[in-house]
């Protein structure tokens, strides 16, 4: 019997050993970013983000290739938003410019999500008073949901109200996308700028 549990706990062990061993050989090269990490993704980082096609707040047709040439802080929101989307992105102002100041150069992106109203003149003016980098993207209504469906945002117009003044019901999430991987990481509003500043520079290191 005793010998019988020698070579059992013999095979447990080597199947430990293997497998750990597997797993520090193929499991860590998929993700390169798993030091990074703060979030975890229902289906994976590659079930969200993807092509896009907008306008910018210069009135030139642009894509995703064109606008993410470099670490690159989207936000989906609309010019109009009393106080979420103006503290949202003078966070992510303040976390570029830490970055900055450490060497990293990041772009922040306002995608609207409002097209009725934000017009490239509009986005710019809101852009400009932001952040001097910051890339403000409107479009048609079914160019702005095909971003908004790439990135699994949501957005929706409150009916009631005056229609000149209605506001819009949306997601709060930051988004990180690098030129060569795609989205990686997401960022809630609790995040402060000092740690997405941390977390945007481990990802840009790792790549």
């Amino acid at each position: 019997m005793t010998r019988t549990y020698a070579i059992l706990a013999a095979c447990v062990a080597a199947a430990f050993l293997i497998g750990s061993y597997a797993w520090s050989i193929l499991g860590k090269p998929d993700d390169v970013f798993a030091d990074c990490r703060d979030s975890q993704i229902a289906g994976g980082a590659a079930a969200i983000g993807g092509p896009f096609t907008l306008i910018d707040e210069n009135g030139a047709t642009v894509t995703d290739a064109d606008i993410i040439t470099k670490p690159t802080l989207l936000y989906f929101g609309y010019t109009f938003c009393p106080d979420v989307c103006p503290t949202d992105n003078a966070r992510n102002a303040e976390a570029v410019d830490l970055l900055e100041a450490r060497g990293y150069d990041v772009t922040p992106v306002f995608i609207s999500i409002d097209p009725e109203r934000d017009t490239p003149e509009v986005l710019k003016e809101f852009t400009d008073y932001m952040h001097p980098r910051m890339i403000g993207l409107t479009g048609s209504p079914e160019q702005v949901k095909a971003a908004s469906t790439a990135y699994r945002t949501y957005y929706k117009k409150q009916d009631d109200g005056d229609p000149d003044y209605y506001l819009m019901d949306h997601s709060t999430f930051t988004y990180l996308v690098l030129p060569e991987y795609g989205f990686v990481e997401f960022f809630r509003r609790e995040t402060t700028p000092e740690q997405m500043a941390d977390t945007v520079a481990c990802f840009a290191d790792a790549g």
